[in-house]
């Protein structure tokens, strides 16, 4: 049975500057509607950052070499953008 879908609450990541909205608005509107999301280790990953809400895990990222924490929040906040502008999930986990 295919979920309906959810209408979406914030500005799409590409026009928070524009609008005046906080960086990780998306990440905030996920954590306000009742989602969460995990950031640790989860082996053998060394850093780990997952978005899920209550019917999907939305993001599942690798933290990259090099890459800062700030970085990586930026990135989950946009593939959580694109979950629920297009339905299209990323995982970097299980590749």
């Amino acid at each position: 049975m295919e979920r309906p879908k959810r209408a979406r609450r914030r500005a799409a990541s590409g026009r928070l500057a524009a609008t005046g909205e906080a960086p990780l608005a998306n990440i905030a509107a996920l954590i306000d509607d009742g989602g969460q999301i995990t950031i640790g280790a989860l082996h053998p990953i060394k850093c780990a950052a997952i978005a899920n809400d209550d019917h999907d895990c939305l993001a599942m990222l690798q933290r990259k070499p090099g890459e800062t924490m700030q970085q990586l929040l930026l990135r989950l906040d946009a593939a959580i953008d694109a979950a629920w502008a297009s339905g299209e999930f990323t995982d970097e986990i299980n590749s």
